[in-house]
């Protein structure tokens, strides 16, 4: 994506199922679940760069003792700071000559982070709110262990004000308005419930207070607590927690928008965002990791270590979120490389007829990184495109031709060089100093003397196209130097018009050049007075229950079909100079559902919002546009 978009969290969850001895006699070593954790958390480092954070649970340590652990970080390396400061306390210990490493029952006791659970989050901060206090994960403290709770998700809800205006009614003054504290006391609110509901269950069997505890412990409702919590939540989201007794969690929306996936033998269950973070990181076949379904949580017992997936309500349409395909999720899972690869192929005949289908006169290349596999796709297709033709035209002419002319069917294939290469170093530079645009022309460096000027068209495919401010003020500038003809953008995704409300940070309308382009092309055919219409018609959605609201920003999109809509973008990252001719070329909603069958979260591209909530943000999104204001519409 060569627009910079900070999107999703990532989670990933470990449970030791066996006793310490156990990996130290196999594995040599007492920290097994550590260093697993880290290569959990380094393979999903690109769904969080703005913060770290782990938390670790000691099973059945006595009183007086420590038994939560927990290091975070909002600086530029997080997860090589958390685990350095973690591992620095150890070495620390070990300065004490008396301190025998070799001894699991001393490991336990006393070294930080020697734990029984994990639960760690990679952060992108889409609220712009980068102060530690918000790096997952976060907790809720109190001397009874199982009423501690330690929580951290991959989410967004839409009513986080109603949710946090439930908790005020019940007579609680949360700290904070977040998203992430309000998340935190309504599920802590309900295992506060679940706490008292057991504790008069046993006093009035006749049980000591002392007696209880443990009984609580034993006896907890995880799944109870979770399906009350999240009764009237409206989003996505993965979300995983911790009790202070050791029972955890990880829950996922009923539209199943938030991806999680989870593994287990008799060594460990692991939950994480992205499968084959998995499959990597314990060295296991796709077929062994499993998706958690929608609607549903893994629920992992303390006392036995036993793990078991509980339905909390009933399945919305399923939803998943067709970006995770797209870009999002690394690109090493089998089914998303294959489905990106599909994204490319089916792009071949629009983007032939972009250049003519003058193939011998065409170099095809990509913008790094995540659109290689795309790429890998869309020369698939031409080389079946070509290969057909020479079919057609060896069995048509047959013996008649030459050699010669026989070797020249056979050796034409596409053109393919590598001719952006990112300069990642530059980049972190220039998005400290936004305002340089000679700089920001300099984010790639570019191959030259592959290009025949004024010959050769140049085709270069990217994931998506969002702002398309990289587009016009780098890209485009860059590859024009190298003199091409024409000058073919390709996005493997649709046109991207509608914000997000589920945890990816695209949440302005104004921000999206297809909306920009549409606004544009309203005032250029005399249909301007449908952008009021329209704003009209969003402040009566409004007055609406959220369940009875609609999208009724489709309505700025419908006159133009999705043709003149890209017509109308090229023209718009067109400057005037630019010497090349320049198209843009993006995915049909039918490629992106026949790729990604099973990812039908596509409301970026049509405005199909999978919870009222989403309506509602669009609409305001909308009203923030045509007011002037550039704030966030949830």
């Amino acid at each position: 994506m060569s627009d910079n978009i900070k999107h999703e969290c990532g989670i990933a969850m470990l449970r030791l199922r066996k006793p310490m001895e156990y990996y130290i006699k196999k594995y040599g070593t007492w920290n097994y679940g550590l260093q697993k954790m880290y290569l959990m958390m380094e393979k999903q480092h690109n769904r969080g760069q703005d913060g770290a954070g782990i938390a670790g649970i000691k099973l059945s340590m006595p009183p007086g003792n420590r038994y939560i652990f927990r290091q975070r970080s909002n600086q530029a390396n997080p997860i090589k700071e958390i685990f350095s400061l973690i591992y620095e306390d150890i070495d620390n210990l070990r300065k004490n000559p008396s301190n025998d490493f070799s001894d699991a029952d001393f490991v336990k006791d006393k070294v930080p982070f020697a734990c029984d659970v994990y639960l760690g989050h990679l952060r992108y901060g889409t609220y712009g709110n980068y102060n530690i206090d918000y790096v997952h994960p976060v907790s809720r403290e109190n001397n009874w262990r199982s009423r501690n709770l330690v929580m951290a998700g991959n989410f967004n809800l839409t009513n986080v004000g109603e949710v946090f205006s439930s908790l005020v009614r019940l007579g609680q003054n949360p700290v904070d308005f977040s998203d992430t504290v309000t998340i935190l006391e309504n599920v802590g609110h309900r295992l506060d419930e679940e706490n008292e509901r057991l504790y008069w269950q046993f006093k009035e069997k006749g049980y000591s207070k002392q007696e209880i505890s443990p009984m609580i412990e034993a006896n907890l409702d995880l799944r109870l607590v979770l399906q009350k919590a999240s009764r009237n939540w409206d989003g996505g989201y993965a979300m995983a927690g911790m009790v202070g007794h050791g029972d955890a969690f990880v829950m996922r929306d009923p539209s199943g928008i938030r991806p999680a996936f989870y593994y287990i033998d008799d060594e460990v269950v692991v939950v994480a965002s992205e499968r084959p973070v998995i499959q990597t990181v314990f060295n296991v076949r796709t077929d062994f990791v499993k998706e958690l379904p929608p609607a549903s949580a893994i629920i992992i017992k303390a006392s036995t270590g036993e793990a078991s997936v509980e339905k909390l309500h009933e399945e919305k349409p399923i939803k998943k979120c067709s970006f995770e395909r797209i870009y999002f999720s690394r690109g090493t899972d089998k089914t998303i490389y294959r489905e990106r690869k599909k994204l490319g192929e089916l792009l071949t005949l629009p983007v032939l007829k972009a250049v003519d289908h003058d193939i011998d006169n065409t170099v095809f290349s990509y913008i790094p990184n995540t659109a290689e596999s795309a790429f890998y796709g869309l020369i698939k297709g031409v080389e079946g495109y070509l290969n057909q033709e020479k079919i057609e035209i060896i069995a048509e002419k047959g013996s008649s031709l030459t050699r010669t002319e026989l070797e020249k069917i056979i050796n034409q294939r596409p053109r393919v060089e590598k001719i952006a290469v990112k300069d990642v170093k530059l980049r972190t530079f220039i998005t400290e100093d936004k305002g340089r645009d000679d700089l920001v022309g300099h984010v790639y460096d570019i191959t030259y003397g592959v290009i025949r000027r004024g010959i050769d068209n140049l085709v270069v495919i990217d994931d998506s196209i969002v702002r398309g401010t990289t587009l016009k003020k780098s890209i485009i500038r860059i590859l024009d130097r190298l003199d091409p003809k024409k000058i073919v953008i390709v996005s493997s995704s649709p046109q991207i018009r509608y914000p997000d409300c589920y945890g990816i940070d695209m949440a302005k309308l104004s921000d999206f050049i297809a909306f920009r382009a549409a606004i544009e092309l309203l005032n250029d055919t005399g249909r301007k007075k449908m952008t009021e219409t329209v704003y009209a018609e969003a402040i009566a959605e409004l007055r609406k229950p959220v369940d009875e609201m609609t999208n009724v920003v489709k309505k700025i999109y419908k006159p133009f079909t999705p043709e003149e809509i890209s017509a109308k973008i090229s023209s718009m990252l067109k400057t005037d100079e630019i010497k090349a001719g320049v198209e843009i070329v993006f995915q049909s909603i039918e490629g992106l559902h026949e790729a990604c069958p099973d990812n039908l979260g596509d409301w970026y591209f049509t405005g199909d919002y999978p919870t009222p909530g989403g309506n509602k943000v669009v609409n305001q999104s909308y009203i923030n546009f045509v007011e002037g204001r550039n704030v966030r519409a949830y």
